[in-house]
């Protein structure tokens, strides 16, 4: 028997929902060979999501999957420079139809920047070396901004040249955000990586808000003395069976944020009136105790092969070492910076343009922020972005919007699950739908299709996007999609 996977028609079943068939075939395809378009970039979608390869993978295992329209390779790429041509215009399609089909409210979007690498060296308008978050210092990489709502969502992302800092994606973000996506009013949650002052000074003029984490370390002595100062702390009681003692307290003070600007050799002093929630944690001063031991013990590897230490960055251990005041020794640690980092264990800060917001709802926004990191692992690890084998620009800026359409079919599926209170992972979804498979038999000449046992997860994925489970016995001219 051949073996045949049909639960690729769950995610063709958000895709018809989604209407992205409807909306790429209006794009106008030149030259003299017409194709289907909508089709080739679904397949490559759907592959994306259930058995990520390369293009080349997936034209070659078409026949894996039943009623996959016979697509030829040079369709598949030919359609990636299409999606790289109409990237705006399906986003904003995409932002329309999530809102009408799942009413979705965009008052607070999370925001993140992570880097993806390439398996080659060659460097160009959008390839380049970079501070690379997957440890691939050597090779080049592209850097991907991704925006999500509360649920997990994609909103929209934009793609940047791979030596580009994280605080100067945001600003294109903004710009697109108010273009494409015409929102009014949202509050931008973001890391640390995003928290410069003229950043925030960009959100307010966009005329949105912020919660950002705090550079507490750079505020200067005054927020330091407010941070450790145990007065206006407000204990919070957290017992768990796995932490029966967490020591958790809070507390609120306003702030006002000056930005000085300089333009033409002019200087302007603008004020953000701000809120800053300090915390402390006995979970989190764990962590970072943990987390700074590891570096200790880096740093001390390093010093022990100095060669190493300029090519090194923070997080290999360079952040606890300093050059020396010894003429014989070029690098020591720096038992100052260890000493002031210890003082800082368990201790967090956020702050906010959102003087009206309560503690807890800004702290439960800021909290959500683990969803955008799952994002990216998911995007990086379960549909296997990275490493990307496209070597033009704009076929691989067709490749991201092959991985956003397969992110956005993930997580909706995820989303229907979750309100019908299945919480099934990535992973389990995937080995789910890949589950669904007919034996495909001949029997006196006809093609007849036998329906393997279907899991418990595959039947929830059934059932929860309303779809019938086939025959156990179906003619294969019987069979549609």
């Amino acid at each position: 028997a051949e073996i045949k996977n049909w639960g690729y028609k769950v995610y063709k079943k958000i895709w018809t929902e989604f209407e992205i068939t409807e909306f790429l075939n209006k794009i106008k395809q030149t030259g003299k060979t017409k194709f289907d378009f909508a089709e080739s970039s679904f397949i490559m979608a759907a592959k994306h999501l259930l058995s990520p390869s390369s293009k080349l993978g997936t034209y070659k295992s078409q026949d894996r999957y039943i009623q996959f329209e016979c697509n030829e390779l040079n369709h598949l790429y030919r359609s990636l420079d299409l999606l790289a041509e109409n990237k705006e215009a399906l986003e904003k399609h995409i932002y329309n139809k999530n809102i009408s089909l799942f009413n979705m409210k965009i008052d607070i979007v999370f925001y993140d920047v992570t880097t993806i690498y390439f398996e080659s060296f060659e460097k160009d308008e959008l390839r380049n070396n970079g501070f690379s978050k997957d440890n691939k210092f050597k090779e080049v990489q592209v850097v991907v901004g991704l925006l999500i709502d509360k649920e997990g969502r994609p909103v929209g992302y934009e793609l940047f040249s791979g030596d580009t800092f994280d605080g100067k994606t945001l600003k294109t973000m903004l710009e697109n955000l108010k273009k494409r996506f015409e929102i009014e009013k949202i509050i931008i949650v973001a890391d640390r990586g995003i928290n410069s002052k003229i950043n925030l000074k960009s959100i307010k003029e966009f005329g949105y808000g912020y919660i950002v984490a705090a550079r507490i370390k750079n505020m200067g002595k005054s927020i330091e003395k407010e941070l450790f100062d145990d007065k206006g702390y407000i204990p919070v009681e957290i017992k768990t069976d796995s932490e029966p003692s967490n020591t958790f307290k809070y507390k609120i003070i306003d702030y006002t944020n000056k930005v000085i600007e300089e333009i033409e050799n002019k200087k302007t002093t603008h004020e953000l009136k701000e809120k800053i929630i300090f915390t402390y944690s006995d979970k989190r001063a764990s962590k970072d105790r943990k987390d700074r031991e590891r570096l200790l013990e880096k740093a001390e590897n390093l010093l022990r092969e100095p060669g190493l230490i300029d090519a090194s960055n923070k997080r290999c251990g360079k952040k606890y070492i300093k050059k020396s005041e010894d003429s014989e020794v070029k690098w020591e640690l720096d038992e100052k910076t260890l000493e002031r980092d210890k003082k800082f264990d368990g201790y967090y800060a956020i702050q906010t343009s959102e003087l009206s917001m309560s503690s807890t709802e800004i702290l439960n926004s800021y909290h959500t922020l683990w969803k955008i990191e799952e994002s990216f692992r998911i995007m990086k690890t379960t549909l296997e972005t990275r490493p990307v084998f496209h070597w033009t620009v704009k076929r691989i800026k067709g490749h991201f919007v092959i991985c956003f359409l397969a992110f956005l079919m993930e997580r909706t599926l995820e989303y229907k699950l979750k309100n019908k209170n299945y919480g099934l992972t990535p992973e389990q979804i995937r080995a789910a739908i890949n589950s669904m498979e007919f034996a495909q038999v001949t029997i006196n000449g006809e093609n007849i299709l036998i329906k393997t046992k279907l899991s418990n997860d595959a039947k929830v994925i059934l059932k929860t996007t309303g779809i019938k489970s086939p025959d156990n016995i179906t003619a294969l001219k019987d069979f549609k999609i």
